[in-house]
């Protein structure tokens, strides 16, 4: 068993509705920074993503921003980090933060969160990973999302040796010690996996 020691989050750009999220966010940020765990996320400097970020740099932590060239000025990418790496695509950048990553966490978010987070949960399914998936559901964000995969499981289309791994919580202090108790060891076919599926 592999040490989460990176941990991915996807979260939105904006902040939401509910201060709970941005509260949820710097939570999040400051227990991986007093864990000693590095943050990896979108690289940008606004809404849940911004706060998350800055939560870790406050509490002395590391994090690596990945951000696709096309995002640099409507993200506006965070100056503070330690690391920036500035691609050529989303492709890439999803690539990236996969193989940078011993965990992945899923904040409130939109589309793209839904996307980024819905794909590792594809790769997985299919054993390309077996990285631990949590979906942070402040505020029950994620139910709706919740129900329906319940609703593709009793639809057949979760089918059995199908199913789906992940972890949830809606508390973001319980977040690294949920993650701790799972399994990140990775296949060397899913790092072949990622690499030629982009």
């Amino acid at each position: 068993m592999a040490p989460v020691k990176n941990v991915c989050v996807y979260c939105g750009s904006g902040f939401g509705g509910d201060p709970a999220f941005a509260e949820a966010a710097a939570t999040l940020g400051r227990a991986l920074a007093d864990a000693g765990l590095g943050l990896v996320y979108g690289g940008g400097n606004v809404g849940l993503m911004g706060t998350v970020a800055q939560a870790v740099l406050d509490a002395g932590g590391h994090v690596t921003g990945i951000i696709p060239d096309f995002l640099k000025s409507r993200e506006r990418m965070l100056d503070d980090i330690q690391e920036t790496i500035v691609v050529g695509d989303m492709h890439t950048r999803k690539r990236l933060m996969f193989e940078r990553s011993d965990a992945f966490v899923a904040l409130p978010g939109g589309i793209g969160t839904l996307e980024e987070l819905v794909e590792q949960l594809t790769w997985a399914q299919l054993g390309r990973h077996k990285k631990p998936i949590l979906l942070l559901s402040i505020a029950d964000f994620w139910t709706p999302l919740l129900t329906l995969l319940d609703h593709m499981r009793d639809q057949g289309f979760i089918r059995e040796g199908l199913e789906l791994n992940y972890l949830v919580a809606k508390d973001a202090a319980e977040v690294i010690a949920l993650l701790r108790t799972e399994s990140t060891e990775t296949s060397p076919e899913a790092e072949a996996f990622v690499t030629e599926r982009f």
